[in-house]
């Protein structure tokens, strides 16, 4: 009987997403490809540093060593190495006691195909290609900056922030605002308060997310091992939507922000998350030297 990953929240990350492999893209793109083949080869018993999505990984696996007989999350590699040049990566995953056993190594060749394939709800990559690639096919997806300095900080809870038009829901509001302005986007809202928004790209992943917060509501009084935090630019009266779309959707997030136009940094310092998803390419650098950031791309397919 295979094994289905279908209940499973799967992660697929780059290679160079979850180590730091600085160094071999840029002799990869100076010197080419049988440079960088040569220096893997030289060097596969050394260790990489951790990479921007190290810490997020790293934490959403030890989710599975919560129970004894339930696995919540699954972590595919997903790299266009060749098999040749990717013992270096295995060794490194084996050195830090990386629960992951799957990997896709294509060889040059497009990771797209293979995320439908390996049922994945969420792919890291700091390639923007391979990014863009992914969410034309469906696939929520992110484009990692570098980390900052504190993001390897342990903590006690899984901690991911999200924007909310166009990453946990849809960008139809926010276009009416690009296009039409603040005044046409708030009597949008007024008018559409009762009627739940559309789904965004990473909906689904605040779901399973949800799902497996419910999965932890211990009787002993613990804290639950994830804490969501909804850090978004609407103010009231936009706000109402928001929370009946999340009450319809039945997902609790912890933590909501209704930032009104206010800078989303210091309130994502004092979150301190694993990771905070957002479209908007300013929120994105601003927030990425403080916490671990993902930038979400619009869908062009």
């Amino acid at each position: 009987m295979p094994v289905s990953l279908d209940n499973l929240l799967v992660v697929g990350i780059s290679s160079r997403a979850l180590f730091d492999l600085e160094v071999e893209e840029a002799l990869f793109r100076q010197h080419g490809l049988d440079a960088y083949r040569q220096h893997q080869l030289a060097h596969e018993d050394q260790i990489l540093k951790l990479g921007a999505g190290f810490a997020l990984v790293r934490a959403l696996l030890k989710l599975n060593a919560l129970t004894h007989n339930q696995r919540f999350v699954e972590v595919v590699i997903m790299s266009r190495n060749s098999s040749e040049t990717s013992m270096r990566i295995f060794n490194s995953i084996a050195y830090h006691g990386l629960d992951i056993t799957r990997a896709v190594l294509s060889g040059g060749a497009s990771l797209a195909p293979y995320l439908q394939a390996f049922n994945v709800s969420l792919f890291l990559s700091l390639h923007e290609d391979d990014v863009q690639a992914a969410v034309d096919s469906g696939v929520a997806a992110a484009l990692l900056y570098q980390k900052p300095e504190n993001a390897l900080e342990e903590l006690d809870q899984i901690r991911i922030a999200f924007d909310g038009d166009a990453v946990i829901f849809s960008d139809e509001s926010e276009r009416i605002f690009q296009q039409h302005g603040i005044e046409a986007f708030e009597q949008h809202e007024r008018e559409n308060a009762l009627k739940p928004l559309p789904e965004g790209p990473f909906a689904r992943l605040l779901k399973a997310l949800s799902f497996i917060q419910n999965n932890f509501k211990a009787a002993d009084g613990r804290a639950r091992p994830i804490r969501t935090a909804l850090v978004t630019a609407r103010s009231s009266p936009a706000h109402e939507r928001v929370i009946r779309t999340l009450r319809a959707w039945d997902v609790a997030i912890d933590e909501t922000f209704f930032m009104g136009g206010v800078a989303k940094s210091h309130v994502l310092a004092a979150f301190k998350p694993h990771m905070f998803f957002d479209d908007q390419q300013g929120h994105c650098e601003r927030a990425s030297v403080l916490v671990p950031t993902g930038r979400v791309p619009i869908k062009l397919a």
